[in-house]
């Protein structure tokens, strides 16, 4: 990286902690290690100190259970940085067959979430239910890589994940909003904080632009448009989620889980009438 430490990244701090991720991973892996990506906000904009340090490294094979835990060790030595990235890492290890073919049977791989206290877990690759990871589906994972993402080491994304078409990006936007929203309106309680509802609303927005035109944007992107295109009751409730996620500990406004909650049915009701 260049002294002026302004690769990968436009953010310097953010560079440090991949730097010490990079080379700790490549260490780790051995020859295992196939490439490292950036995703999410850094790759498609807006990113920011509440946002997350989204990344995946590719793997040749599943990893054995002394490299999980030589791998979690090392993630808590890099949290413990003194920076305010290093918290805000968030990222998997996917071995190349599960990222080039999904095979629920065969789809487990290694995911952190951010958070100073959070450890490494073994989690499905999901190709229909989204659960709290807009990234978490197979195909927006293929798609946000291939399109955006990017390279800290090894060869290009688009080099090995094949294209996804915007049919299929629509169809996997449809497959995953029924269990992900229903699971809300059964419990609403997922919401009630600002972190979460925030992120719902702000979900839904990139949920429509992506039912509409086939492709993944910014959460910024998707918001704006969505505010000018649903209009009101929605303009006003994405408005205030925005300011939310800046505030993700405090608690929800009755009015703001409500109007979530109407959100996804409006947001339901509308998937209806695209389903093939």
């Amino acid at each position: 990286m260049s002294n002026q430490n302004t690769h990968p990244t436009p953010y310097p701090e953010v560079n440090t902690v991949l730097n010490v991720l990079l080379a700790d991973v490549q260490t780790i892996l051995g020859n295992q290690f196939i490439s490292m990506y950036l995703y999410g906000s850094l790759a498609y904009g807006g990113f920011d100190q509440d946002s997350d340090v989204d990344f995946v490294v590719i793997t040749k094979e599943d990893l054995p259970e002394a490299l999980f835990s030589a791998l979690q060790a090392m993630h808590m030595r890099v949290a413990k940085l003194g920076s305010w990235c290093a918290t805000q890492l968030e990222g998997s290890y996917i071995p190349l067959h599960a990222l080039q073919h999904y095979d629920p049977m065969h789809a487990l791989y290694l995911h952190i979430d951010r958070g100073r206290d959070e450890r490494l877990h073994r989690m499905q690759i999901d190709d229909t239910h989204l659960s709290r990871a807009w990234w978490g589906g197979w195909v927006f994972l293929c798609t946000a890589l291939r399109e955006k993402g990017i390279t800290l080491a090894g060869p290009a994304p688009a080099t090995l994940i094949g294209p996804v078409t915007s049919t299929e990006l629509r169809q996997a936007t449809l497959a995953i909003l029924q269990g992900w929203l229903a699971s809300i309106l059964e419990q609403p309680a997922q919401i009630k904080d600002c972190g979460w509802q925030s992120y719902t609303v702000l979900t839904l927005c990139r949920t429509f632009y992506t039912l509409e035109y086939g492709v993944i944007v910014s959460k910024q992107v998707a918001a704006w448009w969505a505010q000018k295109t649903l209009g009101e009751p929605w303009a006003a409730l994405i408005e205030r989620s925005w300011a939310g996620r800046y505030n993700p500990q405090a608690k929800a406004s009755h009015e703001d889980v409500n109007g979530t909650l109407d959100f996804i049915r409006y947001t339901l009701e509308h998937s209806r009438t695209l389903q093939p």
